[in-house]
């Protein structure tokens, strides 16, 4: 996920885009067309036409219209056209796209969203595409029963991102991320808030990611390898009790703050704009929210209730993925093109940390030698967690897009006290149950 990805007005948009109405119909209508038509062609100079579509920023626009530059002169038989949109719209789009049959043949694919499609017959088996320069966890975070069906572009970490300024303001250094606890960071984020003006020591979760390490920490997952849920309701409430708590203590801005900053991009976010001391982001948005602050921001590891940094609760989470739609004509130059965008040397400068740190490690190398200082601290930050990570998270089920809608109503509703601790948990769950049954 970058800057645009996991904006707030994003993460509260996207919720249920495959899991409800139409988008639901529309990926199931694949299964119902037999053999319909599919994507590819071949344009008036007779060569292969593959059509690729993403979601990001500008700057992610023009640097992949440069690799597909760059594999093209590789590759002048084929013809690779770009579809690009932002984030808030692609998912529908490409729902409509499956049931109509005229489905990108290449698709830049996000986890919550794999097995929406690899379930449904909608993606290709990309065996032949090169791993073997990658960490294992980035090919089980792209393998389903379907096999490999989303190859991993670039690995991140969840972050507890800091501003060392604000921290100074208010007296206090950077803390020890290796060992601070909860009641740590409760105590440092409720100084900050008291000492400083206008400014907070934090802003609200980032969903659904800050329910994963919060259940990590305790030995469980918010689902497990069946697609089962993998907490309770009561584990919910715990989760919900802690953030309540540093609202109540001062550590969070007031309710109806917390609500506007959810629909704010990272460049307006309480980080982005230096009014809060921490916030929970990617590793790879560090960049993007140092430049909008004006001031090199930190990445830290979770706080734990342990204090022990192999407590922390965190793994490598593919940043995005490449995937081939299912009913392409041209499966090979598919697998041609994906194996180029994560094993070539020339893509993986293009793309640098855009895509999260490079998963083949030889591209990985190259590319962090040349990054400039913030850059570098993310990539430092990502490789430093190795040796403490437990495991990764199991591959989301069908209806996962749900969940961080879900958590964030819920979250808002026990934030303005028009439900209970309780039974915003107890109503969450439910729906949450729900929604990864379907």
């Amino acid at each position: 996920m970058d800057q645009q990805d996991n904006s707030r007005k994003s993460r509260q948009k996207f919720g249920a885009r495959l899991s409800k109405s139409v988008a639901v119909a529309a990926v199931t209508a694949l299964a119902l067309t037999g053999c319909g038509g599919s994507s590819g062609a071949e344009n008036a100079d007779g060569k292969t036409v593959l059509r690729f579509s993403w979601w990001g920023s500008d700057s992610r626009a023009q640097a992949t219209n440069k690799i597909i530059e760059a594999f093209e002169a590789e590759n002048p038989d084929i013809d690779v056209q770009g579809e690009y949109s932002d984030w808030s719209g692609y998912w529908d789009k490409l729902a409509t796209q499956v049931a109509s049959n005229d489905a990108p043949d290449i698709i830049q694919m996000d986890d919550k969203y794999l097995r929406e499609y690899a379930d449904r017959g909608a993606l290709l088996d990309l065996t032949g595409v090169d791993v073997s320069k990658f960490e294992e966890v980035s090919i089980q975070n792209g393998t389903t029963d379907d096999g490999l069906v989303g190859i991993t572009t670039g690995i991140n970490s969840f972050t507890l991102t800091a501003n060392p300024k604000v921290l100074e303001e208010a007296g206090l250094k950077v803390p020890d991320d290796k060992t601070w606890t909860w009641d740590d960071y409760r105590k440092i984020t409720e100084t900050v808030s008291e000492k400083l003006d206008g400014k907070y020591g934090a802003e609200a979760p980032n969903e659904p990611a800050g329910l994963q390490t919060w259940l990590r920490q305790d030995g469980k997952h918010l689902t497990g390898s069946d697609g089962a849920l993998g907490f309770t309701a009561e584990d919910l409430a715990g989760y919900f009790q802690h953030h309540r708590d540093l609202l109540s203590g001062g550590s969070y801005p007031k309710a109806s703050v917390l609500a506007e900053n959810q629909n704010a991009g990272p460049d307006r976010s309480m980080t982005g704009t230096g009014t809060a001391a921490f916030g929970m982001w990617w590793s790879n948005q560090l960049g993007g929210l140092s430049a909008a602050v004006g001031s090199d921001l930190v990445p830290l590891r979770l706080p734990s209730s342990t204090g022990k940094a192999e407590d922390n609760g965190l793994w490598y989470k593919s940043s995005m993925m490449m995937s081939g739609y299912g009913r392409t004509k041209h499966p090979d130059e598919v697998k041609k093109f994906i194996d180029f965008m994560v094993n070539s040397q020339e893509a993986g400068a293009l793309n640098q940390m855009d895509r999260g740190l490079p998963a083949n490690l030889d591209v990985r190398k190259s590319v962090v030698a040349d990054l400039d200082s913030v850059e570098t601290a993310s990539a430092e930050f990502v490789t430093s967690l190795e040796p403490e990570l437990q495991g990764t998270e199991p591959i989301p089920p069908m209806g996962f897009s749900a969940v961080q809608d879900i958590l964030y109503r819920y979250e808002m509703e026990v934030f303005f006290d028009r439900q209970s601790v309780a039974d915003a948990a107890q109503n969450a769950f439910k729906e949450i149950e729900t929604a990864v049954a379907q």
